[in-house]
């Protein structure tokens, strides 16, 4: 009998250590930001994208990804991750402060790399909060 009671006390405990190391964690898993734009363009002035479009020449040198995002409880940080033809090529973390609404953009230099390139908004656990997509001919 006071085996049994050992036993149910230690997997109580047991259970309770659990919970309780996994509370922070999942608090930061949702942040619940939302993704209002995420566009691909050729600059960026005055916080808005310019000349948005999903294809680039190849004479073009950068390109740049322009992220609105709403409803941040709390200031965090998001990476853009750039990949080409499927494997990442840059990934660049930018800080998103507490706020209704938040723009930012990150750029990648395109090197006359032809073909098709992605990219992804993830969050700090690589959550994909938001993708695009953009080909470079």
């Amino acid at each position: 009998m006071k085996n049994l009671i050992t036993l149910a006390k230690t997997i109580t405990l047991s259970t309770l250590a659990t919970l309780l190391f996994s509370l922070p964690a999942l608090a930061q898993d949702d942040t619940g930001i939302t993704i209002a734009r995420l566009v691909t363009c050729e600059g960026v002035a005055d916080h808005e994208p310019v000349n948005e479009t999903k294809s680039f020449s190849a004479s073009t040198q950068k390109a740049y990804a322009f992220l609105e995002a709403r409803n941040i409880a709390q200031p965090t940080e998001v990476n853009f991750v750039w990949s080409f033809e499927g494997s990442e090529m840059a990934r660049v973390t930018v800080a998103l402060g507490k706020s209704a609404r938040w723009r930012t953009y990150a750029n990648k230099n395109l090197a006359g790399r032809k073909g098709a390139w992605k990219v992804e908004i993830q969050d700090l656990h690589g959550k994909v909060l938001s993708a695009t997509e953009f080909t470079v001919e």
